[in-house]
């Protein structure tokens, strides 16, 4: 996993993770608490956040919003203007990120004072890239497909893996696999399973972005509005910190810091030992294995490679039965008052089949096993 500089601020699982407070300067953005028009009110906004814990302050021209016309760069650079009056305005330190699609104000910003970009259309402006690297700045680059006007409408979750990579990365690229409702194909489903398959972005080896404050699918799960849905976002957050994710985008600073280092507190050790080119994976499945696998070999196919760990308590004769011919299959078994099953998803189902005429418990018992989640 490779470290992104942002101005300064280094972003990678050497690092705390970060949190990017919002700011809009869009009348129609659907959060009224983050939305000004007025740069000092803006900007004491801004600092209250950064005094909050905001390590980058995010600045949107527009609402992303499927429901509203998408501006043209033209009608972003006349928004522009607030925009820059308030980062001049701000006392706190932070890095400024503007949000934008277009390489022309990406590099506007860039050249009045804004030092990072958060790209929501994912390079679909093939200059992007280019005005980034010229600027040397990082960039956040969520999954989209190649048209300007529709801003993560990936309509597949095994698309958004090849939508990150749309036009390459830049050696500061950190990537955002889009959450929210950018399309009407999107579901709330689809969101909650690329949460579930977060781990699997970080197949890449870059910093990842995740933006799930007060998203719908959280809400749902505890059937709460957009304005009781704090508790739920923290909940995520940690989750999300816990699963690789470096920089958390939200409207709710203080809160997320807590919660992010919560997250960061119980991530699993993995030795990383760049100078020795030494670094322990973060691989719970045999998705995610896969993922890695690609970047580094030409190899086709997901290898069975992730060890899973079953307890069956059946009859003893019945257990007796299965560690015998658990040896054979590659399949570690240990007896005692129970009996526990160690080996990958493809020697289990190679279990299941050596025992086709074996005792009916012992049959139900391992088509569960191979049946279960991978």
């Amino acid at each position: 996993m490779r470290t992104v500089d942002a101005a300064g601020l280094p972003i990678g699982d050497d690092h705390p993770p970060r949190i990017m407070g919002v700011l809009n300067v869009s009348e129609e953005s659907p959060y009224d608490p983050s939305v000004f028009d007025d740069p000092g009110e803006a900007a004491a906004y801004v600092d209250g956040m950064i005094d909050d814990g905001a390590d980058i302050v995010d600045v949107g021209l527009e609402s992303a919003n499927k429901r509203f016309e998408v501006l043209s760069a033209d009608e972003e650079l006349e928004r522009l203007g607030t925009a820059v009056e308030t980062i001049e305005s701000v006392s706190g330190d932070a890095v400024f990120s503007i949000e934008t699609r277009y390489h022309e104000v990406a590099e506007a910003a860039l050249e009045r004072g804004f030092e990072m970009v958060n790209d929501i259309c994912g390079f679909a402006d093939p200059e992007m890239p280019r005005v980034c690297e010229e600027y040397d700045v990082a960039v956040a680059k969520m999954a989209s497909p190649p048209d300007l006007t529709r801003p993560g409408a990936v309509e597949s979750i095994d698309d958004i893996y090849d939508a990150l990579a749309l036009n390459g990365f830049t050696d500061k690229t950190i990537l955002d696999p889009a959450f929210g409702g950018w399309s009407d194909e999107k579901t709330t489903d689809d969101d909650r399973e690329t949460f579930d398959r977060l781990r699997e972005f970080r197949g890449y080896g870059r910093p990842l972005l995740v933006s799930i404050n007060r998203k719908n699918f959280l809400r749902e799960i505890a059937n709460r509005s957009t304005e009781e849905a704090l508790p739920v976002s923290l909940a995520a957050t940690a989750m999300a910190v816990e699963r690789g994710a470096h920089v958390v985008r939200t409207h709710d600073v203080a809160e997320t810091v807590d919660a992010a280092l919560v997250g960061e507190e119980f991530t699993a050790d993995r030795t990383r030992a760049p100078e020795l080119g030494v670094e322990t994976l973060d691989v719970t499945r045999d998705r995610e294995f896969a993922r890695h696998l690609s970047r580094v070999s030409e190899t086709d196919g997901s290898p069975s490679v992730v060890s899973h760990v079953v307890e069956l308590s059946l009859e003893p004769a019945a257990e007796e039965y299965v560690a015998r011919r658990a040896k054979r299959e590659g399949v570690r078994a240990f007896t005692g008052d129970s009996l526990l099953l160690v080996g990958s998803k493809a020697e289990l189902r190679s279990l299941r089949a050596a025992v086709g005429d074996g005792p009916d418990s012992v049959i139900r018992a391992l088509n569960a096993v191979c049946e279960g989640g991978s």
